[in-house]
């Protein structure tokens, strides 16, 4: 009996745990859509991007750091046509001349469903190489997709000083 009633709450306890780990961050989407009001503010052209894109990630807060070396990363929500269908965390290490910490905000446009479903995969790289475009008015009328990515960020604080190379990483989970 004892034994049975122990089995039982066992398993209640791993039913409890298993959903709050997979539970959907409502917070997280209500930090991406003032992240995305944020964007437009700065840049009304850039609603063109929302629009027409397939689907975006957006990161509201990336915090990065360095003395030499450095890292940064943050969490995001990824969107398909307009919807949150799923959660991503950027990582990034740089290695250069570096000194300081910033944060700032990060939206990433997924041109058609091939570049998105590229994304969702997992384990997505932005390479060294791949440009973003700082955010101020009419910045985005002049921006494109390469690869069938965007990139726009935007300044929220602190101070960098850099001249490095480093890459970015991305992982998904689905909502």
């Amino acid at each position: 009996m004892t034994r049975k009633l122990l089995s039982g709450l066992v398993a209640v306890c791993l039913l409890v745990v298993a959903g709050t780990a997979l539970a959907w961050d409502a917070a997280a989407e209500k930090n991406a859509e003032a992240a995305i009001a944020e964007f437009k503010r700065a840049d009304p052209s850039i609603d063109a991007f929302f629009k027409n894109a397939h689907g975006y990630a957006i990161f509201p807060e990336i915090t990065k750091g360095a003395v030499g070396i450095g890292g940064a990363g943050g969490d995001g929500v990824v969107y398909e046509q307009g919807a949150a269908v799923g959660t991503s965390s950027m990582s990034q290490v740089t290695i250069g001349l570096q000194l300081g910490g910033q944060t700032y905000r990060e939206a990433i446009f997924f041109k058609d469903k091939l570049a998105l479903e590229n994304f969702k995969r997992g384990n997505f790289e932005l390479a060294a190489g791949a440009s973003a475009v700082a955010v101020k008015s009419g910045a985005s009328k002049t921006a494109d997709y390469a690869n069938g990515v965007a990139i726009f960020t935007m300044a929220e604080g602190g101070l960098m000083f850099e001249a490095s190379i480093g890459g970015q990483k991305f992982t998904y989970q689905p909502k």
